[in-house]
């Protein structure tokens, strides 16, 4: 069976703070364990009150250690806003405390506005060298040669699947001609997904990490009892997209009963093409959504994201999409 992964962001909703936010993901992360799911991606954004995960290394290590089997991993960490050395330290430390278990995903964007890109230092003079440091970093995790001037401490011969992200074919291209697994935001940007699936998988390189392509797809996936329940809870993630673009990032919102009263109908547009790929429904429609999805694309996992303001209910949503997974052809 396709393998299925969770991408979380460490939702703070409205009414509630950090703390309970990753106590929160931490639960998730021993539920996904549970249900078989391959790994746990964590994303690095910056000053965006409703995500708790701009240290993402260090919650990394807080999930990774609080669950026992489950691989945890970046998907991403914005490699322009960090020194390469930096982060095969910060990596190779997490694969030296849980061996086997840590995936570092890197992506080139600043996962911020233009103001805290600033801020981060780093961004603007990283971004044009993005191939450059990655192979830099690559470097870093193999075995030390005499003589070498600079090494990761640890980091070193520590084993790191390295993955690129993307929402064009920039990613697409760079991870084929590295030879690395590759893994498409479809859940945000979904306008490429096909070209950048063609480009990856034709101009693949095998490499010593990776002999064949190996792309991961993200889904937006909302579960529930019922349709009309699962539409609901589908309207905290339309209203943040909308509340994003407006100018006015808070924390995530409560679901609403009329979405449709709430937003105008060009954001509804805007967000209806964000989130075309997003299967939300009942078991079977989920089920039929999935599959269908899996078909068209033919991704060798998929990574799901759900973002439910009810903990219980998100936790639900994704016992859901498991039980799915073990019926589908």
């Amino acid at each position: 069976m396709i393998p299925f992964s969770i991408l979380d962001l460490a939702p703070v909703t409205e009414g509630s703070n950090a703390t309970q936010a990753f106590a929160n993901t931490l639960d998730l992360a021993r539920h996904a364990e549970r249900l078989g799911y391959r790994r746990y991606w964590l994303a690095e954004h910056h000053n965006m009150p409703g995500i708790a995960s701009a240290a993402t290394a260090v919650l990394i290590g807080h999930v990774a250690g609080g669950t026992s089997t489950i691989r945890v991993g970046a998907g991403g960490i914005m490699l322009p806003n960090h020194a390469p050395l930096q982060v095969a330290e910060a990596f190779g430390t997490l694969a030296s405390l849980y061996p086997g278990r840590i995936d570092l995903g890197l992506g080139r964007a600043p996962g911020t506005d233009t103001a805290t890109a600033r801020a981060l230092r780093r961004y603007f003079d990283g971004a044009d060298t993005f191939p450059q440091d990655v192979v830099e970093l690559l470097h870093y995790f193999e075995p030390a040669q005499p003589g070498q001037p600079v090494r990761a401490v640890p980091g070193a011969g520590v084993e790191v699947p390295v993955w690129l992200l993307g929402s064009s074919l920039f990613s697409a291209r760079l991870s084929a001609a590295l030879g690395l697994p590759f893994a498409f935001a479809s859940h945000f940007a979904p306008d490429s997904m096909d070209e950048a699936l063609a480009l990856y998988r034709g101009e693949f390189t095998p490499s010593a990490r990776l002999q064949r392509p190996f792309a991961m797809l993200a889904l937006n996936v909302v579960a529930a009892e019922t349709t009309a329940q699962a539409r609901r809870l589908f309207t905290t993630q339309q209203q943040s997209f909308v509340k994003l673009r407006r100018g006015q990032p808070g924390l995530i919102p409560p679901p609403i009963d009329d979405i449709e009263a709430w937003w105008t109908p060009v954001e509804k547009l805007g967000v209806e093409r964000a989130l075309a790929c997003a299967v939300v429904g009942d078991r079977e429609e989920v089920r039929r959504g999935i599959e269908a999805f899996i078909a068209r694309h033919r991704p060798d996992e998929l990574l799901l994201t759900a973002n439910i303001f009810d903990h219980a209910a998100r936790v639900r949503s994704f016992e859901i999409a498991a039980d799915v997974r073990a019926e589908l052809r």
